[in-house]
């Protein structure tokens, strides 16, 4: 795992190595001017191969810090997802909630709920009325979040539309917690954090001893900078192959599509026109990937502000659209 001093030793090295000045200095300046003009944004990390163009915090708690990545954890349990079906531990994407956790469908519950496969739970496509937004508060505020979500009025056909709701991601951890026999803190941490050398702290537990599935976690600017290398090299980091290249292709294969910002969802990630593989939390954290572009981005921003697709989020795709691209 990576320290403290580590990473901070590490990202000064790179800082100054003769591999950063070959980068186009203007247009390196010109981004960290862009990034720093962005008022709720708190850092950002470019990687373009293997060389960082630009690591710069200009206001937040810095680089080095564990920052809430908020529902970015969806993308990130949909890389679970894909190690548990790589394992053998879930059959497939087809697999349905009755046959991989039977024991989470409470008395009450919406019929139906049992045929829901793991690729209708982490492309968003339950059908269920959304526990996300207005819902949110009297969601967390349950008993049991399971539980409660799974008796969500069925306001959509399952695996059509998308239905943006953090209830369906928590579904979906607890499934993977009985079927790897792993909470999601295990799993992300032997799955994810050690093959990327990355830390993952504990993080929001529900009344039932789940782990948040879809909210909560918590990562390094460095640590989701390796993610998005995770997903830009194909699911393999440095000369080992961590998720199934099929999974992270796939994972980039529109399913469906996001009615607030218009974006593509694939599993468990959104797709941009500019060809951006994207995890998107409140406030504005992102981890992105570009294969095309051989470019990969972490930003963090002000954890306690929207960012919607008409405000902050949409300066963010402008910059990562623009200056971050004109990089490649």
């Amino acid at each position: 795992m990576l320290t403290r001093r580590t990473f901070s030793l590490t990202l000064g090295a790179l800082l100054t190595a003769p591999a950063l000045h070959s980068a186009k200095a203007a247009e390196v300046s010109q981004l960290r001017d862009a990034a720093a003009g962005l008022t709720q944004l708190h850092s950002i990390l470019v990687q373009r191969g293997d060389e960082i163009l630009l690591a710069h915090a200009p206001r937040g708690p810095g680089l080095a810090r564990h920052a809430n990545i908020k529902s970015c954890s969806k993308s990130v349990l949909a890389l679970l997802l894909g190690s548990a079906i790589a394992r053998g531990e879930i059959t497939g994407r087809a697999a349905r909630l009755g046959d991989v956790a039977p024991t989470l469908i409470p008395q009450g519950a919406t019929p139906g709920v049992e045929n829901l496969t793991m690729l209708d739970l982490v492309t968003l496509r339950a059908g269920l009325q959304s526990t996300s937004g207005s819902n949110y508060g009297a969601w967390v505020s349950s008993r049991n979040w399971v539980a409660t979500a799974l008796r969500q009025p069925q306001i959509a056909p399952a695996g059509g539309r998308m239905i943006y709701s953090t209830g369906t991601t928590h579904i979906l951890g607890a499934a993977l917690s009985i079927a790897t026999g792993q909470n999601l803190l295990v799993q992300a941490r032997e799955r994810l954090g050690l093959p990327l050398q990355i830390e993952i702290p504990p993080w929001t537990r529900d009344p039932q001893g789940f782990y948040f599935g879809g909210n909560e976690m918590a990562l390094t600017p460095e640590g989701m900078l390796r993610t998005a290398l995770l997903m830009r090299d194909g699911g393999q980091f440095g000369d080992r192959q961590i998720l199934p290249q099929d999974w992270v292709r796939d994972s980039t294969q529109p399913r469906t599509r996001s009615q607030f910002s218009g974006l593509s969802y694939g599993l468990g990630w959104f797709l941009s026109p500019g060809g951006w593989t994207i995890a998107r939390g409140f406030g504005g954290q992102i981890i992105a990937a570009n294969a095309g572009l051989n470019l990969a981005v972490a930003i963090t921003s002000d954890p306690t502000l929207p960012a919607r697709s008409q405000g902050h989020f949409g300066d963010l795709m402008a910059l990562i659209d623009g200056p971050v691209s004109a990089l490649a």
